[in-house]
Protein backbone atom coordinates (compact mmCIF):
# COMPACT_ATOMS: atom_id res chain seq x y z
CA UNK A 1 0.00 0.00 0.00
CA UNK A 2 0.98 3.61 -0.41
CA UNK A 3 2.73 5.55 2.30
CA UNK A 4 0.69 8.74 1.77
CA UNK A 5 -0.56 10.33 4.93
CA UNK A 6 -3.53 11.98 3.25
CA UNK A 7 -7.14 11.40 4.26
CA UNK A 8 -7.77 9.22 1.19
CA UNK A 9 -7.32 5.70 2.56
CA UNK A 10 -3.53 5.87 2.98
CA UNK A 11 -1.62 5.03 6.12
CA UNK A 12 -2.99 6.93 9.15
CA UNK A 13 -0.10 8.64 10.90
CA UNK A 14 0.48 7.90 14.57
CA UNK A 15 0.89 11.11 16.57
CA UNK A 16 2.05 11.51 20.14
CA UNK A 17 -0.45 13.50 22.17
CA UNK A 18 -0.34 15.19 25.58
CA UNK A 19 -3.03 16.25 28.00
CA UNK A 20 -1.86 19.63 29.29
CA UNK A 21 -3.97 19.74 32.47
CA UNK A 22 -4.31 23.00 34.41
CA UNK A 23 -1.34 23.45 36.79
CA UNK A 24 -0.71 26.63 38.77
CA UNK A 25 1.39 28.98 36.65
CA UNK A 26 3.06 32.20 37.79
CA UNK A 27 1.31 35.19 36.25
CA UNK A 28 3.83 37.67 34.86
CA UNK A 29 3.41 41.28 33.85
CA UNK A 30 5.82 42.76 31.32
CA UNK A 31 6.50 46.48 31.21
CA UNK A 32 9.14 49.07 30.39
CA UNK A 33 10.51 52.02 32.29
CA UNK A 34 13.55 54.09 33.10
CA UNK A 35 16.37 53.35 35.54
CA UNK A 36 17.17 55.81 38.31
CA UNK A 37 19.03 56.03 41.59
CA UNK A 38 16.70 54.88 44.36
CA UNK A 39 17.70 57.87 46.52
CA UNK A 40 19.31 60.54 44.32
CA UNK A 41 21.03 63.08 46.58
CA UNK A 42 21.95 66.49 45.13
CA UNK A 43 24.99 67.84 47.03
CA UNK A 44 25.53 71.60 47.07
CA UNK A 45 27.26 74.29 49.13
CA UNK A 46 26.22 74.22 52.79
CA UNK A 47 28.36 77.19 53.92
CA UNK A 48 28.95 80.63 52.42
CA UNK A 49 30.82 79.31 49.38
CA UNK A 50 33.81 80.84 47.58
CA UNK A 51 36.33 79.73 44.99
CA UNK A 52 36.75 75.97 44.47
CA UNK A 53 40.35 75.00 45.24
CA UNK A 54 40.12 71.27 44.45
CA UNK A 55 37.59 68.65 43.33
CA UNK A 56 38.43 65.28 44.88
CA UNK A 57 36.03 62.81 43.23
CA UNK A 58 34.94 61.66 39.78
CA UNK A 59 31.61 60.18 38.63
CA UNK A 60 31.52 56.41 39.22
CA UNK A 61 33.52 56.66 42.46
CA UNK A 62 32.24 55.34 45.81
CA UNK A 63 32.27 57.80 48.73
CA UNK A 64 31.80 57.48 52.51
CA UNK A 65 29.34 59.51 54.56
CA UNK A 66 30.97 62.88 55.33
CA UNK A 67 33.73 62.40 52.73
CA UNK A 68 34.96 65.67 51.22
CA UNK A 69 33.99 65.97 47.55
CA UNK A 70 35.34 69.47 46.89
CA UNK A 71 37.48 71.95 48.84
CA UNK A 72 36.69 75.67 48.77
CA UNK A 73 39.53 78.16 49.24
CA UNK A 74 39.64 79.32 52.87
CA UNK A 75 42.58 81.72 53.06
CA UNK A 76 40.48 84.71 54.19
CA UNK A 77 38.54 82.64 56.73
CA UNK A 78 41.76 81.07 58.07
CA UNK A 79 43.21 84.57 58.68
CA UNK A 80 40.03 85.58 60.52
CA UNK A 81 40.27 82.43 62.65
CA UNK A 82 43.91 83.26 63.53
CA UNK A 83 42.85 86.75 64.55
CA UNK A 84 40.02 85.38 66.72
CA UNK A 85 42.38 82.83 68.31
CA UNK A 86 44.72 85.71 69.26
CA UNK A 87 41.75 87.60 70.76
CA UNK A 88 40.95 84.51 72.89
CA UNK A 89 44.56 84.59 74.26
CA UNK A 90 44.28 88.32 75.08
CA UNK A 91 40.91 87.82 76.82
CA UNK A 92 42.32 84.94 78.88
CA UNK A 93 45.32 87.06 79.99
CA UNK A 94 42.96 89.90 80.99
CA UNK A 95 40.79 87.45 82.94
CA UNK A 96 43.82 86.03 84.79
CA UNK A 97 44.93 89.56 85.74
CA UNK A 98 41.42 90.48 86.98
CA UNK A 99 41.32 87.27 89.05
CA UNK A 100 44.71 88.06 90.67
CA UNK A 101 43.63 91.60 91.52
CA UNK A 102 40.40 90.36 93.05
CA UNK A 103 42.24 87.76 95.18
CA UNK A 104 44.74 90.40 96.42
CA UNK A 105 41.92 92.78 97.40
CA UNK A 106 40.12 89.96 99.18
CA UNK A 107 43.18 89.39 101.38
CA UNK A 108 43.41 93.13 102.17
CA UNK A 109 39.70 93.67 103.01
CA UNK A 110 40.01 91.84 106.33
CA UNK A 111 42.92 94.09 107.38
CA UNK A 112 41.02 97.27 106.52
CA UNK A 113 43.26 98.41 103.63
CA UNK A 114 40.52 97.95 100.94
CA UNK A 115 36.86 98.96 101.20
CA UNK A 116 33.98 96.55 100.57
CA UNK A 117 32.89 98.67 97.57
CA UNK A 118 36.37 98.34 96.04
CA UNK A 119 36.21 94.55 96.42
CA UNK A 120 32.76 94.46 94.71
CA UNK A 121 34.18 96.46 91.77
CA UNK A 122 37.11 94.03 91.48
CA UNK A 123 34.71 91.05 91.51
CA UNK A 124 32.57 92.66 88.78
CA UNK A 125 35.72 93.35 86.70
CA UNK A 126 36.80 89.71 87.11
CA UNK A 127 33.33 88.41 86.07
CA UNK A 128 33.25 90.71 83.04
CA UNK A 129 36.75 89.56 81.98
CA UNK A 130 35.81 85.86 82.18
CA UNK A 131 32.58 86.59 80.19
CA UNK A 132 34.73 88.25 77.47
CA UNK A 133 36.81 85.02 77.31
CA UNK A 134 33.61 83.03 76.64
CA UNK A 135 32.50 85.50 73.94
CA UNK A 136 35.92 85.30 72.22
CA UNK A 137 35.90 81.47 72.39
CA UNK A 138 32.38 81.35 70.90
CA UNK A 139 33.44 83.62 68.02
CA UNK A 140 36.47 81.39 67.33
CA UNK A 141 34.30 78.22 67.44
CA UNK A 142 31.81 79.81 65.01
CA UNK A 143 34.63 80.79 62.64
CA UNK A 144 36.03 77.24 62.73
CA UNK A 145 32.57 75.78 62.11
CA UNK A 146 32.16 78.07 59.08
CA UNK A 147 35.55 76.88 57.76
CA UNK A 148 34.41 73.26 58.28
CA UNK A 149 31.27 73.94 56.21
CA UNK A 150 33.36 75.27 53.32
CA UNK A 151 34.12 71.69 52.31
CA UNK A 152 31.44 70.11 50.13
CA UNK A 153 30.74 66.77 51.81
CA UNK A 154 28.68 63.72 50.90
CA UNK A 155 25.64 63.42 53.20
CA UNK A 156 25.73 59.60 53.03
CA UNK A 157 27.77 56.73 51.62
CA UNK A 158 27.05 56.08 47.96
CA UNK A 159 28.05 56.29 44.32
CA UNK A 160 28.94 59.61 42.65
CA UNK A 161 26.71 59.95 39.57
CA UNK A 162 27.51 63.51 38.46
CA UNK A 163 30.10 66.20 39.05
CA UNK A 164 29.13 69.72 37.93
CA UNK A 165 32.03 71.76 39.32
CA UNK A 166 35.63 72.50 38.37
CA UNK A 167 38.57 74.05 40.28
CA UNK A 168 38.61 77.84 39.95
CA UNK A 169 34.80 78.09 39.82
CA UNK A 170 33.18 80.47 42.33
CA UNK A 171 30.26 78.75 44.06
CA UNK A 172 27.63 79.86 46.55
CA UNK A 173 24.53 78.31 48.20
CA UNK A 174 22.60 79.43 45.08
CA UNK A 175 24.85 77.43 42.71
CA UNK A 176 22.58 74.36 42.88
CA UNK A 177 23.83 70.77 42.95
CA UNK A 178 27.59 70.45 42.40
CA UNK A 179 27.39 66.64 42.69
CA UNK A 180 24.73 63.94 42.54
CA UNK A 181 25.20 60.87 44.74
CA UNK A 182 23.15 57.64 44.66
CA UNK A 183 22.74 56.65 48.30
CA UNK A 184 24.26 53.19 48.86
CA UNK A 185 24.57 52.85 45.07
CA UNK A 186 21.02 51.46 45.10
CA UNK A 187 19.16 51.68 41.80
CA UNK A 188 15.54 51.29 40.82
CA UNK A 189 13.40 50.87 37.74
CA UNK A 190 10.31 53.04 37.44
CA UNK A 191 8.05 50.65 35.52
CA UNK A 192 4.99 52.10 33.76
CA UNK A 193 2.06 49.76 34.37
CA UNK A 194 -1.62 49.80 33.50
CA UNK A 195 -4.18 50.48 36.20
CA UNK A 196 -5.35 46.84 36.11
CA UNK A 197 -1.81 45.45 36.45
CA UNK A 198 -1.01 47.74 39.39
CA UNK A 199 -3.96 46.29 41.32
CA UNK A 200 -2.46 42.77 41.14
CA UNK A 201 0.89 43.86 42.60
CA UNK A 202 2.12 44.06 46.17
CA UNK A 203 5.32 45.33 47.77
CA UNK A 204 8.03 42.65 47.81
CA UNK A 205 6.92 40.95 44.58
CA UNK A 206 9.99 39.68 42.63
CA UNK A 207 10.89 41.18 39.24
CA UNK A 208 13.53 40.65 36.54
CA UNK A 209 14.97 43.75 34.85
CA UNK A 210 16.80 43.75 31.50
CA UNK A 211 18.43 47.03 30.35
CA UNK A 212 17.92 47.86 26.67
CA UNK A 213 20.72 46.45 24.51
CA UNK A 214 21.90 44.13 27.30
CA UNK A 215 21.61 40.36 27.45
CA UNK A 216 22.10 40.42 31.20
CA UNK A 217 19.09 40.42 33.55
CA UNK A 218 18.97 41.63 37.15
CA UNK A 219 16.65 40.47 39.89
CA UNK A 220 14.94 42.95 42.16
CA UNK A 221 11.62 43.41 43.89
CA UNK A 222 8.81 45.96 43.96
CA UNK A 223 9.43 48.38 46.84
CA UNK A 224 6.80 51.03 46.15
CA UNK A 225 3.57 51.19 44.15
CA UNK A 226 2.36 54.58 42.95
CA UNK A 227 -0.72 55.76 44.87
CA UNK A 228 -1.82 57.81 41.83
CA UNK A 229 -2.69 57.03 38.20
CA UNK A 230 -1.80 59.36 35.32
CA UNK A 231 -5.13 60.59 33.95
CA UNK A 232 -3.88 60.87 30.35
CA UNK A 233 -2.54 57.35 29.78
CA UNK A 234 -4.23 55.55 32.72
CA UNK A 235 -0.88 54.23 33.92
CA UNK A 236 0.89 54.22 37.26
CA UNK A 237 4.43 53.50 38.40
CA UNK A 238 5.78 50.48 40.25
CA UNK A 239 9.27 51.14 41.62
CA UNK A 240 11.55 48.10 41.52
CA UNK A 241 14.60 48.13 43.82
CA UNK A 242 17.85 46.81 42.36
CA UNK A 243 21.30 46.30 43.87
CA UNK A 244 24.19 48.25 42.34
CA UNK A 245 25.70 46.99 39.09
CA UNK A 246 27.81 48.99 36.60
CA UNK A 247 25.41 47.95 33.80
CA UNK A 248 22.49 49.73 35.51
CA UNK A 249 22.86 53.34 34.44
CA UNK A 250 20.40 55.95 35.76
CA UNK A 251 18.42 57.48 32.91
CA UNK A 252 18.68 54.27 30.84
CA UNK A 253 15.67 52.35 29.54
CA UNK A 254 14.87 48.77 30.60
CA UNK A 255 12.17 46.12 30.33
CA UNK A 256 10.87 44.23 33.32
CA UNK A 257 8.97 41.02 34.06
CA UNK A 258 7.09 41.10 37.35
CA UNK A 259 5.66 37.94 38.90
CA UNK A 260 2.17 38.92 40.03
CA UNK A 261 0.59 35.93 41.76
CA UNK A 262 -0.39 32.74 39.96
CA UNK A 263 -3.17 31.41 37.76
CA UNK A 264 -4.37 28.00 36.59
CA UNK A 265 -3.49 27.46 32.94
CA UNK A 266 -2.75 24.56 30.58
CA UNK A 267 1.01 24.14 30.02
CA UNK A 268 2.39 22.69 26.76
CA UNK A 269 5.88 21.83 25.52
CA UNK A 270 7.26 24.30 22.97
CA UNK A 271 7.05 21.69 20.18
CA UNK A 272 3.23 21.55 20.45
CA UNK A 273 2.73 25.26 19.72
CA UNK A 274 2.86 26.21 16.04
CA UNK A 275 2.53 29.62 14.47
CA UNK A 276 1.77 31.14 11.08
CA UNK A 277 0.56 34.48 9.79
CA UNK A 278 -2.77 34.03 11.63
CA UNK A 279 -1.00 33.61 14.99
CA UNK A 280 -0.25 30.76 17.41
CA UNK A 281 -2.20 27.49 17.20
CA UNK A 282 -2.16 23.84 18.27
CA UNK A 283 -3.65 20.68 16.80
CA UNK A 284 -6.31 19.13 19.03
CA UNK A 285 -7.33 15.50 18.35
CA UNK A 286 -11.14 15.35 18.14
CA UNK A 287 -13.38 12.50 19.31
CA UNK A 288 -13.36 11.12 15.76
CA UNK A 289 -9.52 11.09 15.82
CA UNK A 290 -9.21 14.02 13.44
CA UNK A 291 -6.70 16.89 13.78
CA UNK A 292 -8.42 20.20 14.52
CA UNK A 293 -6.64 23.51 14.39
CA UNK A 294 -7.19 25.60 17.57
CA UNK A 295 -5.97 29.18 17.93
CA UNK A 296 -4.25 29.82 21.31
CA UNK A 297 -2.83 32.75 23.22
CA UNK A 298 0.43 32.01 25.03
CA UNK A 299 1.59 33.45 28.34
CA UNK A 300 4.44 32.78 30.73
CA UNK A 301 7.28 30.46 29.77
CA UNK A 302 7.81 28.06 32.70
CA UNK A 303 10.38 25.26 33.21
CA UNK A 304 7.60 22.77 32.34
CA UNK A 305 6.63 24.54 29.10
CA UNK A 306 4.59 27.45 27.81
CA UNK A 307 1.36 28.47 29.57
CA UNK A 308 -1.68 28.84 27.32
CA UNK A 309 -3.82 31.65 28.70
CA UNK A 310 -6.60 31.39 26.13
CA UNK A 311 -7.99 28.75 23.75
CA UNK A 312 -7.74 25.52 25.80
CA UNK A 313 -9.46 24.18 28.89
CA UNK A 314 -6.73 21.64 29.70
CA UNK A 315 -8.51 18.29 29.12
CA UNK A 316 -7.93 18.10 25.35
CA UNK A 317 -5.51 15.77 23.56
CA UNK A 318 -2.88 17.98 21.91
CA UNK A 319 -0.50 16.80 19.18
CA UNK A 320 2.95 17.02 20.76
CA UNK A 321 5.06 17.35 17.60
CA UNK A 322 4.95 16.64 13.87
CA UNK A 323 2.10 19.11 13.72
CA UNK A 324 3.88 20.68 10.75
CA UNK A 325 2.84 17.93 8.27
CA UNK A 326 -0.80 17.81 9.44
CA UNK A 327 -3.68 19.63 7.83
CA UNK A 328 -6.92 20.47 9.63
CA UNK A 329 -9.32 17.52 9.32
CA UNK A 330 -6.61 14.85 8.79
CA UNK A 331 -7.23 11.50 10.49
CA UNK A 332 -4.62 10.51 13.04
CA UNK A 333 -3.88 7.66 15.43
CA UNK A 334 -3.25 9.30 18.82
CA UNK A 335 -0.74 7.77 21.21
CA UNK A 336 -0.28 9.15 24.75
CA UNK A 337 3.17 10.39 25.60
CA UNK A 338 4.98 8.04 27.96
CA UNK A 339 6.52 9.81 30.95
Amino acid sequence: GGRGAGPGGGQIPTVTVVGPGRPQVARTITATGSLAARVDMPVGVAGEGGMVAAVLVQPGQWVRAGQTLAVIDREVQARQAQQLAAQVQVARADAALAQNEYERSQALVGRGFVSKADLDRKRAARDAASARVRVAEASLAESRARIGRLNVQSPAAGLVLERNVEPGQVVSPGSGALFRVARGGEMELKAQLSEADLLTLGVGVPATVTPVGSTQSFTGSVWQISPIINQQNRQGIARIALAYDPSLRPGGFASVEIVAGSQEAPVLPESAILSDDKGNFVYVVSKGNRAERRAVKTGTVTPAGIAVVDGLNGNEMIVLRAGGFLNPGDRVRPQRQRN
